[in-house]
């Protein structure tokens, strides 16, 4: 091989060995990068960890901190089983739960019957978000299962930003209810967790026949509408707002501690809850001509006058 021919080879030697050099303190260059990258990465994924969970441990009204939505599969049956069972001999000792009504459930006069289905029609107007609903819908779903059977019944919590804010409750929102001496029709105008604007989703919007029920027996003021919770008895008598004896603030504990009280007649909370059962009991006694006589017991016949 000429010297002309050794010097290009060599040339190009060098150059091959110069290039893969480049290259690899090139790689290497790109892996420190990527190895710092990682690491200042891993340290702000930690730090925001952190502030996320200080902050949500710290608020209880914080809406991705304590709220809970209650018990799952196993549980949520035994809270159900309990809240849908109460027994008759429980509500019957607990009575008026030691408070009047208070005028909380009142009679309709010049209404036409509400019915549905060839039975009279028990309507509730709420929303999940509801901290009153939320209450009441513990009294509600025990006097009804006296009538009929559940399906699909969820536990929620009301919202955390209202006041009493985070309470344990249900929704009726994708629930059903079959009775052969009634009919229940629940909606649930919103949910429970409101949007970066303050606004709670919507669920369900009453019908025209529905709307046209509050319009008229749930007006309120300045034409924004009445109060929540709202329950027509069958357009006998209606209860507008909370009752006295079943505010958020009566009931104790988280959903387990709630349903097991309820046949307890001694806790506040069979007291709160299954009270105002038994006047909810009374009110769609009266539909049904006092019947079945497993609902419609002395006690409750004797808490009719006060409706």
């Amino acid at each position: 091989m000429g010297k002309a021919s050794r010097t290009k080879t060599d040339s190009s030697r060098r150059e091959r060995i110069a290039a893969a050099r480049a290259a690899e303190r090139r790689r290497q260059q790109r892996q420190r990068l990527l190895m710092a990258g990682g690491g200042i990465l891993a340290v702000i994924i930690i730090v925001v960890g952190f502030v996320v969970w200080k902050s949500t441990s710290s608020n209880p009204n914080n809406l991705a901190g304590s709220a809970s939505n209650g018990p799952t599969g196993a549980a949520l049956t035994t809270v159900v089983n309990e809240v849908t069972g109460v027994p008759a001999s429980t509500l019957d000792q607990v009575g008026a739960g030691g408070a009047s009504l208070s005028g909380g459930i009142k009679s309709v006069s010049g209404e036409s019957p509400l019915t549905a289905n060839g039975k009279p029609e028990v309507f509730f107007d709420g929303a999940e978000y509801c901290p009153y609903c939320g209450a009441n819908r513990w009294g509600l779903i025990v006097a009804l299962s006296r009538f009929g059977t559940f399906t699909g019944l969820k536990t929620i919590h009301s919202s955390t930003s209202d006041s009493p804010s985070d309470v344990p409750t249900w929704t009726f929102y994708g629930s059903k209810y079959t009775s052969n001496y009634i009919t229940f029709t629940p909606v649930e105008e919103t949910g429970n967790v409101a949007d970066s604007a303050g606004q709670y989703p919507t669920l369900q919007t009453p019908t025209t026949a529905q709307a046209s029920l509050l319009t008229k027996l749930d007006p309120g003021t300045n034409g924004e509408g009445g109060p929540i919770p709202f329950v027509d008895f069958g357009n006998k008598y209606t209860q507008i707002g909370d009752l006295g004896m079943l505010q958020p603030t009566n009931l104790t504990g988280n959903w387990e501690t709630i349903a097991g009280d309820l046949s307890k007649p001694s806790t506040s909370n069979a007291k709160a809850v299954d009270g105002a059962a038994n006047f909810m009991t009374a009110a769609i006694c009266k539909l049904t001509n006092n019947q079945p006589a497993t609902a419609c017991t002395s006690t409750v016949q004797s808490l009719e006058s006060q409706l």
